[in-house]
């Protein structure tokens, strides 16, 4: 007993904790621990986790400091009214009408103070300027009535005061021009097509796998509503800090992966959720990426999805991001898509779900140079999720035969995640190939 002892308080010092500290470690961190030629255990390095560039909801995660030249956001003082919170939007509506209602009406008092109607109103003979004004607060109502028109009948403007009839004619104008400002201001802030992007749907992760004998990289989109999205087209971009050749720093380079530009699919008929491909070429940033590779490298999907809307005709833009760590190897999308009597029906309970597939762990580029070389064992069946209970589903829905090609390495990589499957694959086992085995 007391050599065993020794023999782990030995073994701790080595790693640089004490038996004490081993205990309070995590579950998973206990778990994740591999043997090496010391014959003591390391644990594996935790990734930090990101900040995000673009957040789930599609709002952008940047903050604009020390910016001097704030005048040029009254240049554009439409715009920056539009942009404000409600509260504010609310409190400057309020204050721009009670302000202009105050400044007329301090104008209509002071032209009766001027003129003596508040002293001679009350003799006969006298015509003030404008009839029934003999304090302050009656100058208020009176210009509330004049602004809006209101015209109650009590308080009018006499021919023989060529003051008022001018001041009259001023706040008419102004009047119409505040007007048109704020209502304008509200009416596009409800209006905002943003609150249309909330009924855009993305998957909450995007996924690697084999489509036609080419890797590809996919994530999901879908929209609830009935009224479609007109002209709807997608891109994306890759978030990724760069160094170039000459020692240049750059932070957060956007690079653009190509869904389709060339070919037409970024266009989207957007009635019924479509699966995004983005095919991992010579020009993808991802072409020389394997699963190793991609695990240890920082970078982030912003997707981006516009369109106008169908009933209003404003241009909507629905905006969502993938870090690195949920971009899933060796995952397909679960169907959603079933034909009932008369019509196709969307479960969207199965929008986010994905299953495993066999999906080599090496590059595009390693694979793209193997698939040259010959077939890889196209008659071997692979990883297949069982089909859900849809009784009705078209023939033209079902999910076509997965790549049937397999690395040496697949059985590690599988041992190093725990050996984990998902869905109805789990009770197979996927048997390490060689080059050498023939159709």
């Amino acid at each position: 007993m007391a050599g065993d002892s020794h023999v782990l308080m030995d073994r701790d010092m080595e790693i640089g904790v004490t038996p004490g500290q081993v205990k309070k470690l995590p579950k998973h961190l206990r778990e994740a621990q591999i043997s090496t030629e010391r014959t003591h255990l390391i644990s594996d390095p935790v990734k930090k986790p990101r900040q995000r560039y673009v957040q789930k909801d599609g709002k952008c995660n940047v903050h604009h400091g020390n910016v001097q030249e704030t005048y040029r956001y009254l240049s554009d003082l439409f715009t920056t009214l539009v942009d404000l919170r409600w509260r504010l939007s609310l409190l400057i509506f309020t204050l721009v009408y009670v302000v202009n209602w105050l400044f007329f009406g301090l104008l209509w008092w002071l032209i009766a103070l001027i003129r003596g109607d508040l002293v001679h109103a009350d003799e006969e003979g006298w015509t003030p300027c404008v009839e029934n004004l003999n304090s302050f607060v009656s100058a208020f109502l009176f210009s509330i009535e004049t602004e809006t028109t209101i015209g109650y009948g009590y308080r009018v403007i006499t021919e023989k005061c060529p003051e008022g009839i001018i001041l009259l004619l001023v706040q008419a104008i102004l009047g119409s021009i505040v007007n048109a400002m704020m209502v304008g201001c509200m009416f596009v802030k409800i209006s905002q097509p943003k609150n249309r992007a909330e009924t855009l749907m993305f998957s909450h992760k995007a996924v690697i796998s084999v489509r036609d004998n080419k890797m590809c990289l996919m994530f999901r989109v879908g929209d609830l509503r009935n009224s479609h999205i007109v002209e709807a087209s997608i891109r994306a971009k890759l978030i990724r800090s760069q160094q170039t050749k000459e020692g240049e720093f750059i932070p957060l380079n956007q690079t653009d992966i190509n869904i389709g530009f060339d070919t037409g699919d970024d266009r989207l008929f957007l009635v019924s959720p479509l699966i995004i491909s983005h095919e991992i070429n010579e020009k993808s940033p991802f072409w020389e990426m394997s699963q190793a590779q991609m695990e240890k490298e920082e970078f982030e999907i912003v997707v981006i999805l516009e369109g106008m809307v169908e009933a209003t005709g404003m241009t909507c833009q629905a905006r969502s991001s993938y870090l690195d760590t949920e971009v899933l190897w060796g995952y397909r999308f679960t169907p959603v898509l079933s034909l009932e009597k008369g019509f196709y029906e969307v479960d969207y309970n199965n929008f986010h779900d994905i299953y495993e597939t066999n999906t080599p762990s090496c590059s595009a580029k390693e694979l793209a140079a193997k698939l040259k070389e010959g077939p890889l064992l196209p008659q071997l069946s692979v990883l297949t999720p069982e089909p859900k209970a849809y009784p009705n589903m078209d023939p033209l829905l079902s999910p076509g035969d997965p790549l049937l090609c397999y690395e040496e390495d697949r059985e590690e990589s599988d041992t190093d995640r725990g050996g984990g499957t998902n869905g109805s694959a789990t009770g197979l086992e996927a048997q390490p190939l060689t080059d050498g085995l023939t159709d």
